[in-house]
């Protein structure tokens, strides 16, 4: 039976104070931060994070396909399944499909998988939900908009969580909207949005779950729901009869923000962080209609247990100092035009130099094992040639040799620090140190890889990897 193998997530390091907010539009603030997403960060780099920390003990020719789902999507018209495929370095016969315009786009993707699973067409659905929505500044959704992902493997072998029923509801309410070409979100008043659309559907489909499940509230340990903000959770919580202190998933409102489309469902990873075996847990999304799941951990629910997840992300966290730097974060700004030419790309290289670029390929040299990055076609170390198998390094853990910072750099989060990184497996890797503190930074220290938006030219996004200081 089709169900849940594994589960990972990711918040990025950076969070916003809400005085930051309150000190710059004025007004009392509101308690706590939100998450923000790094200047190099968007939902398809947010989303490898997440997939990689769920599938970390997997083999990679285990996935049969990706779903992702987003309504902050990088491209139009363009895939980003695809591009989290390469840089999880998973095979080229795989399934990829996007899902979006819809808060409930995340579970939108875990239905689908589970249905893929159940009939048969693949073993492994690997389901990513990410988000990196722009509020309008001085809106009521910048102190609420934060910044994460989730992400599940869905399988029929090995299954961790039980889907025990699903139950699901479709309407075109509209609550949250953008046109073509819009940035920033639409809605309309809020009383007419909440109590015709939020507090109603959501307890239609409960309800309607529950008739045919035959269960109720009092059968689950723990209830997971989407909330628009903190004061309407609560007053769905008391609609569904829900006991607010033991059974409601804490929404962390004021450690995390609302991240759309992956919110319900990073709450849910946070609650199977906690659940022990044959915890039940009623799960609901919401947008565009709901979906209910009941769900059931299973007596192999610790081993799924070791990740990252949510609480070691959360508690893993550098504050942004000011607005400013958020709003330059989010380039919410006309800035001064640069002093060098634009960023220009190039398809071809692109293309041509794939395996090195997206999925970190370095090379090993068959005759003496020297581990070269870029690809060589003759060792450095015996001087053979064309004798090397490709070797992926995206996963390898390094140490910094040297470092250099400049504080002129053309870049949004000075100081520019260039890095040289020597894995600890061989090998020797140039490049930008991200999610950095200036003053921690010094030789020997221990990096990781991560996958970052390196620059956008000629209208396209260049994705590469940068080293960080290991997180967590």
């Amino acid at each position: 039976m089709a169900g849940i193998v594994s589960f990972g997530a990711y918040v990025p390091l950076y969070r916003l104070g809400r005085e930051h907010l309150a000190s710059t539009w004025g007004g009392s603030a509101a308690p706590g931060e939100k998450s923000v997403a790094n200047a190099d960060e968007d939902s398809i780099t947010m989303g490898v994070e997440a997939a990689t920390d769920c599938i970390r003990k997997f083999p990679k020719d285990s996935v049969d396909g990706i779903y992702f789902a987003s309504t902050s999507p990088p491209y139009i018209e363009k895939q980003s399944a695809s591009i989290i495929a390469a840089a999880l370095d998973l095979r080229e016969d795989i399934l990829t499909a996007d899902f979006a315009n819809s808060m409930r786009a995340g579970t939108n993707a875990l239905r689908a998988a589970l249905d893929t699973v159940a009939a048969g067409s693949a073993k492994n659905i690997l389901v990513v939900v990410s988000e990196n929505r722009i509020p309008a500044p001085n809106s009521e959704y910048e102190p609420l908009f934060g910044d994460g992902a989730a992400a599940f493997l869905v399988g029929n072998e090995g299954v961790t969580v039980q889907v025990e029923g699903v139950q699901s509801i479709t309407s075109e309410f509209m609550d949250l909207w953008k046109l073509p070409r819009e940035r920033f979100q639409r809605t309309w008043e809020d009383r007419f949005v909440v109590e015709e659309g939020y507090l109603k559907i959501i307890p239609q489909a409960v309800a309607a779950f529950l008739k045919k499940s035959g269960l109720t509230v009092k059968d689950f340990n723990k209830a997971v729901f989407y909330g628009p903000d903190a004061r309407r959770h609560g007053d769905i919580a008391k609609k569904l009869g829900v006991d607010p202190k033991t059974q409601v998933q804490d929404p962390m409102f004021d450690r995390l923000g609302n991240t759309g489309c992956a919110f319900a469902l990073m709450m849910l990873v946070a609650a199977l962080e906690e659940a022990k075996a044959g915890d039940r847990l009623l799960f609901v999304s919401y947008g565009d209609g709901c979906d209910v799941f009941s769900l059931k951990a299973g007596d192999n629910i610790k081993t799924a247990q070791d990740i990252r997840g949510i609480k070691k992300h959360l508690e893993s966290k550098a504050l942004l100092p000011n607005y400013g730097k958020y709003v330059r974060f989010r380039e919410l700004m006309e800035w001064e035009a640069d002093r060098r030419p634009a960023d220009t790309s190039a398809l071809t290289v692109l293309w041509r130099e794939r395996n090195q670029i997206l999925r970190f390929h370095g090379s090993k040299c068959n005759v003496c094992g020297t581990i070269q990055y870029p690809l060589q076609r003759v060792c450095a170390q015996c001087q053979a040639k064309d004798d090397y198998e490709e070797i992926r390094l995206a996963d390898k853990i390094g140490d910094l040799f040297t470092f250099s910072m400049d504080v002129r750099a053309m870049v949004k989060d000075l100081p520019n620090v260039m890095a040289i990184v020597d894995f600890e497996i061989g090998g020797r890797f140039y490049c930008i140190l991200t999610d950095r503190d200036p003053d921690k930074v010094e030789v020997g220290m221990k990096v990781e890889m991560t996958f970052r938006n390196l620059h956008d030219g000629s209208g396209i996004h260049n994705y590469y990897w940068k080293a960080r200081p290991i997180r967590c």
